[in-house]
């Protein structure tokens, strides 16, 4: 009887080595030319057809994909009118009758400019420094499609079995994918049975492990907006008779949250936390301790020779990792019918107009949010003001399916392998619409969401930046999860032979 050959297993020493010189040599180069290009996405640029910038973006990365001539490669870039460009690829499988498929996902759209930019930085002029590449969208996440081909190419340079593999990098997931929905239904036949799905667009408690996100917060965001005048008047004239709509304002925002704790009012837009993310949270946060919330750039100044800093809701960090992952929250991060403050004159303003993002818990629906939130702000307008909240959509949340013994052993071996330390469990504050839409499509498929988006990098703000280092060793272990994948998937026919 002939001897069963075993699997070709994946050498991780040298799968970082190799993975590195090619972040080194090509990547970090493909990146830099990459950030320099002000792909913004579509709600931040409407005439995002015209600029083509989007389209730019999206052939160069198809581009620099063909270039890597993976064996069993097809890619194409997809295209249905009126909406943003996808790019997809696939990767034919190396064993023979397997049937399982992982999908591989990230997006090349980018958030605004914002400021407060270093002096020497910006987000378009990227700088590598220290390890660090500097600029917009080079982290969130426009290095996942060229982490993504060269975790592959391991595998092939080390022939080392691999299911079928395909890609989708959108253009519009900061817009909340809202073109994505009718390509996944366009493409689904050509996903087949997903198994596990890689996002490369999340983040990481620390550098010093892989971290594997447990949840992500919905949202609900519009615009609101308070009118009392049809023009502006002297506020000498009319102040003490015309309400200030910024005063109206305070009373609508009243409805929705406690401004004395933040807590948001409305029983609706919470959910029960479940045990296993509380013990999980938990164990995190004793890794973690103070720089859960001591990673933030905190405003601070001099009190009697000694620096004070502004604190955080709460320095406890379980309660800390649970709130900014667990509890809805309301943040106001854009204004409009003020003028600029050397602009300012004595003069009582007709409307105040503010930008609402409302993050959701992951179980809270956002469809039904979002719905609340009109009747609340709009029904019965203090001084029978005009107040309209227009809604900018909503995406619902999501609580990662329960991990398989098979997955999770990869990824802590993946863990101890490339970092040296076991995978750590984080919940994130932040929205990936796609994985509540893949969830439902692929109920049964475990989930690799991950990235690199760590303490300071700062995603959307200022200074932004890819932890290269990091990505390195999450391009490796991404590597070592598939190989994992591929190994328990013939163990049964093993053991039966």
């Amino acid at each position: 009887m002939n001897a069963r050959v075993p699997p070709q297993v994946l050498q991780p020493a040298l799968a970082l080595e190799r993975v590195s010189q090619a972040w080194d040599d090509d990547i970090v180069r493909q990146l830099t030319d990459y950030i320099a290009i002000p792909a913004k996405s579509p709600t931040f640029a409407a005439d995002w057809a015209e600029l083509g910038l989007l389209d730019t973006v999206v052939r160069n990365a198809a581009a620099w994909v063909e270039a890597q001539k993976v064996e069993g490669l097809k890619l194409e870039i997809v295209r249905i009118a009126g909406r943003t460009p996808v790019l997809f690829f696939e990767i034919d499988s190396t064993q023979p009758g397997a049937n399982d498929t992982v999908l591989m996902y990230g997006h090349l759209d980018k958030q605004p400019e914002f400021s407060g930019w270093r002096n020497d930085l910006g987000p378009w002029t990227p700088k590598y420094e220290d390890g660090k590449l500097y600029g917009r969208g080079g982290a969130d996440d426009g290095y996942a499609a060229y982490a993504s081909i060269a975790a592959v190419q391991e595998l092939k340079r080390q022939n080392v079995p691999h299911p079928r593999i395909v890609g989708l990098i959108e253009t519009c997931e900061e817009s909340g994918s809202r073109d994505l929905l009718p390509y996944i239904d366009a493409l689904k036949p050509l996903m087949g049975n997903v198994a596990l799905v890689v996002c490369l667009d999340s983040g990481a408690g620390n550098y010093d492990q892989l971290w594997l996100t447990t949840s992500l917060r919905g949202m609900a965001s519009g615009t609101l907006k308070v009118e009392i005048l049809t023009e502006g008047i002297h506020s000498g004239d009319a102040s003490g008779l015309v309400p200030s709509s910024f005063r109206i304002m305070r009373q609508v925002l009243d409805r929705l949250e406690d401004s004395a704790t933040g807590r948001l009012l409305p029983a609706s837009f919470h959910c029960e936390v479940p045990a296993d993310r509380v013990a999980q949270a938990r164990a995190t946060a004793a890794i973690l301790g103070e720089e859960v919330y001591k990673r933030f750039p905190w405003a601070h100044y001099d009190c009697g020779g000694s620096t004070t800093f502004a604190l955080p809701t709460t320095t406890d960090p379980l309660q800390a990792l649970l709130k900014r992952t667990w509890e809805p929250t309301l943040s106001v991060t854009g204004a409009e019918g003020f003028p600029a403050l050397q602009d300012a004159g004595n003069v009582l303003r007709p409307y105040t107009a503010f930008k609402l993002s409302l993050r959701l818990p992951p179980l809270v629906d956002a469809a039904d949010a979002v719905q609340q939130l009109k009747s609340l702000l709009e029904d019965n307008a203090p001084y029978q003001a005009k107040v309209t909240f227009q809604s900018g959509g909503g995406a619902t949340g999501w609580n990662a399916p329960a991990t398989t013994p098979w997955f999770e052993n990869a990824l802590n071996e993946a863990s101890q392998a490339h970092f040296g330390a076991p995978c750590g469990y984080i919940g994130q504050g932040g929205t990936i619409p796609l994985m509540n839409m893949l969830s439902e499509g692929f109920p049964t498929a475990q989930m690799m969401v991950c990235g690199v988006l760590g303490p300071k990098s700062n995603a959307h703000g200022p200074n932004e930046f890819l932890h290269v280092p990091y990505a390195k060793r999450l391009t490796a272990s991404v590597a070592h999860v598939i190989a994992s994948m591929a190994q328990q998937a013939v163990a049964p026919a093993a053991a039966a032979g």
